[in-house]
């Protein structure tokens, strides 16, 4: 992680590292937890559990934020914020490739941000962008 220069470097599957550009506030959320919340969640750490894996993120009892843990938190924050919808880290995910590309994103950076090894996979986002842009189009094209 490099939070002078806003970026952090995630971990997929195989242990596969990648880049991952952070915005302003989220290098200020992420600096206050490493400050105010991370310590105070490890001092919680059970004895056996000390020295293991030093992860970002940890739960209440000190130890690893698994995926499933992410999950079982991302579900009950949407319940708690009214959202119907399911939700889970891989729409997050989702939408986090689907705004870049409608921002202008470049299709090889979103493919080396979600790890992508075949472009192909990445490309599924560039049909969701023309859906998007066609949708403006037709809002706002006087002649559509």
């Amino acid at each position: 992680m490099n939070l002078v220069q806003n970026y952090v470097i995630a971990y997929g599957k195989g242990r596969k590292e990648r880049l991952v550009p952070i915005s302003d506030p989220c290098r200020a959320a992420v600096q206050a937890y490493l400050r105010d919340g991370r310590p105070l969640l490890l001092l919680r750490r059970r004895p056996a559990l000390k020295g293991r894996r030093d992860p970002l993120f940890v739960t209440a009892r000190g130890t690893v934020l698994t995926r499933q843990g992410l999950f079982k938190n991302l579900k009950g924050y949407g319940i708690t914020a009214g959202i119907i919808r399911r939700i889970s880290p891989h729409k997050l995910r989702h939408s986090f490739a689907t705004h870049l590309v409608e921002n202008g994103a470049d299709l090889r950076s979103v493919q080396e941000m979600l790890g992508h090894a075949d472009i192909a996979t990445t490309e599924i986002y560039t049909h969701v962008s023309r859906k998007h842009l066609r949708e403006v189009y037709r809002k706002a094209h006087p002649r559509a």
